[in-house]
């Protein structure tokens, strides 16, 4: 049986972890998650994708009870790196995936939100990366992304003592996008992947393309991208489209050409 379900509305694929009781990333989620985008990457209607966790959390972080079975270093590290390629790739995905936070995002499933583009998170949910307390590291990338988002001395602080911080203060850091009371935030987050996937799939792909350069290349390459990218999307029978219609003063129905 899947650990996961995936549903695909108004050219959203929702996809939610469901791993009772704490959305434990077990292996098999990885796998399940990966065969998940497998099909998302095949169905060129699908515009933005909603992540998010069924129950109290979002996701605890890894399932410990998995690592007793594992034998020797050679063992962890090939888990590591199955979650790090897993993660990679929705980091480097074609459309933006959005993360919406409830509850605790932990460990493995901090280090699975910040992988996504997007995180709405509730305002009391925890964020965090303790596996200090366990007397090992992240094993995710979580000791790179989380300087990208809150700069380093806040990311030794969080790694080294393994204390959560509330979603407010994720939001106040950077980490999370925005906060929401509550259950508010899986509207909000619903209502933001609506808003991306009624937008021309050509210019989102491009944008998706785009943002990386600004951490991976130049500014010169980068800028040198976006000429190009600006130059190919005004080709399209959409950049027509949104054009007309912002002279016509109406909503551009965009064709994804």
């Amino acid at each position: 049986m899947s650990t996961l379900t995936l549903q695909v509305k108004e050219q959203v694929a929702e996809i939610t972890i469901q791993s009772p009781p704490a959305n434990a990333l077990s292996s098999t989620i990885l796998q399940d998650l990966s065969e998940e985008m497998d099909r998302i990457e095949q169905d060129e209607s699908i515009k933005a994708i909603l992540l998010k966790g069924e129950g109290k959390f979002f996701s605890a972080g890894a399932d410990i009870k998995e690592f007793t079975s594992l034998q020797g270093a050679s063992d962890y590290e090939g888990l590591s790196s199955k979650g790090q390629d897993l993660f990679n790739r929705i980091e480097n995905f074609h459309i933006p995936v959005i993360a919406a936070i409830h509850g605790a995002a932990l460990g493995g499933g901090l280090e699975l939100a910040m992988a996504c583009h997007i995180r709405y998170v509730a305002d009391e949910a925890k964020i965090g990366l303790p596996e200090i307390n366990l007397g090992i590291v992240p094993g995710f990338a979580g000791t790179q992304r989380l300087p990208r988002y809150v700069g380093a001395p806040k990311a030794y602080e969080m790694i080294l003592t393994g204390v959560p911080i509330t979603g407010s203060e994720a939001a106040s850091l950077g980490l999370a996008n925005q906060s929401f009371p509550g259950e508010e935030v899986f509207e909000q987050a619903e209502k933001l992947a609506r808003t991306i996937a009624s937008k021309s799939g050509p210019a989102i792909n491009q944008v998706m393309n785009l943002i990386p350069y600004a951490h991976t290349s130049t500014f010169s390459e980068g800028v040198n991208a976006e000429a190009s990218a600006f130059g190919e999307v005004f080709g399209n029978e959409d950049a027509k489209e949104g054009i007309q219609a912002f002279i016509e003063k109406r909503k551009p129905e965009f064709k994804d050409k």
